[in-house]
């Protein structure tokens, strides 16, 4: 099994607010970052993105990418590549656990790139997206569910 980068961040609202927030992905180029575009592409029958393509633009990396999502409960999503540019694979998730404060977001992240990188590297790489992304979503849940 490839080894996965994971952080957490404690967001102060309700898991649901944050679950709403992460779910809703035609705002993730307002507050991502390296998102610029998301498309949901499939849904399913309760309404949640099965299939999402995402350009993201992270500087010297630039990837036009689809994902497949899988949610499982109220509180936790995870996705898989399904295609890339730049990638061989990426899988992901967000897992939120109610807390006296809010909502404890642990988000996952196994990436593998089509070009070599030493693995010391890739998961610097790893935390440096996770971070970002907790920051960014801690951000905007809080911004909008004060």
């Amino acid at each position: 099994m490839a080894e996965h980068t994971s952080s957490s961040i404690t967001i102060e609202a309700a898991p649901a607010y944050v679950m709403e927030v992460i779910a809703d992905f035609a705002r993730y180029p307002e507050w991502t970052g390296e998102v610029k575009e998301a498309e949901v592409l499939a849904a399913g029958a309760d309404g949640r993105a099965e299939q999402v393509r995402l350009v993201m633009d992270a500087g010297a990396i630039k990837d036009d990418q689809t994902l497949a999502y899988t949610w499982t409960g109220p509180y936790e999503v995870s996705w898989t590549l399904v295609k890339s540019q730049m990638l061989r694979s990426l899988d992901g998730s967000y897992q939120l656990k109610p807390s006296g404060k809010g909502t404890e977001v642990t988000y996952r992240l196994t990436v593998d790139v089509k070009i070599p990188m030493l693995g010391m590297i890739k998961r610097k790489a790893e935390k440096v997206i996770i971070d970002r992304a907790l920051a960014g979503l801690k951000k905007r849940v809080e911004s909008v569910h004060p």
